[in-house]
Order: structure tokens, then C-alpha cells, then sequence
């Protein structure tokens, strides 16, 4: 953590970037680690909390290693994105009450847009993009991603 923070010279200013490479270190926020961040900076809690609660990049609840991030935007909920969150649902039981697998491998996220209209229905997978995906398309990734996982173990 000391590391981030000097990293960034310790500056107020520059909360937002230390905040999100904390959340890259851990894949969320934790709060004794936001509390760290405000004392060292010199800053209020409430106003470290403030910033990581107001931005929907940041998270507050760990995430699993690959987060699936699902467009339910127009373009893609016509071209049946509900479809491919019905298979996380299926596959993983994931859906929006329990985001994250038990095993910390994959969260769900549904988002209203990826900003990739063209390509719909869109999914990312980490920082990997994902155009006209359909069900078959979908599960072959994750069988993919799984494969991998079970070769590193």
C-alpha cells in the first residue's frame, strides 16, 4: 500500500489514480485499506469514502478474477443480451443478488453500456472485448478460461 501511495507522492490530489491502483492490487476496495489511505493523505474519511462510493468503476465488495461484464444496453438487449446473462445464471449462478462465485473465479456484471453498439450484444472479460456474442460464443470462453485455470493448478 505504502508503495501506491508513494508512488503518487503521497498527493491528495490524486486520489482518484490511487484509488484505482489500489483496486487493481486487490481487485476492490477494502475499507481498513480506504481508512489507510485517508489518514495518510491527510484527508477526511468520509471524503475517501465519498469518492470510492460515488464512481461505478470502484467496488467495495471483492471481485473474482475475471469479471464478465454483460451490455444491456438498446443495441444489445434486442439482439438478446438477456440471453447470454441467463447462461452466467445457469453456468454459475450469478445474477444480481450474488454477483461473485463462491471460488472468487468470476463476477457478473450487467451494465446499460459498453459503448460498443456496433458490435452488440458486447461482452468484456477483464479488458478483453467481445462483439457479437451469442450463448455458444460465451460458453466457449468460459470453457475456455476454465481449461486454463485447471492447467495452472
Amino acid at each position: 500500500m505504502n508503495e501506491i501511495l508513494d508512488s503518487f507522492n503521497n498527493d491528495p490530489y490524486r486520489l482518484i489514480a490511487i484509488l484505482q491502483s489500489v483496486q487493481e492490487e486487490y481487485r476492490y476496495l477494502p475499507e481498513p485499506v480506504l481508512s489507510y489511505i485517508a489518514t495518510n493523505l491527510g484527508l477526511p474519511r468520509a471524503r475517501v469514502f465519498g469518492v470510492a462510493t460515488f464512481y461505478a468503476h470502484f467496488s467495495l465488495q471483492p471481485k473474482g478474477k475475471y469479471v464478465v461484464r454483460i451490455c444491456d444496453g438498446t443495441a444489445c438487449h434486442v439482439n438478446r443480451s438477456q440471453s447470454l446473462l441467463d447462461l452466467m445464471d445457469e453456468r454459475f449462478k450469478l445474477n444480481d443478488n450474488k454477483p461473485t462465485t463462491d471460488d472468487m473465479l468470476f463476477t457478473l456484471e450487467k451494465v446499460s453500456c459498453l459503448g460498443a453498439c456496433g458490435l452488440a450484444p458486447v461482452v468484456v472479460i477483464n479488458d478483453r472485448v467481445y462483439g457479437q456474442v451469442n450463448v455458444d460464443k460465451l460458453g466457449a470462453v468460459l470453457d475456455e478460461i476454465l481449461e486454463d485455470e485447471e492447467r495452472r493448478r
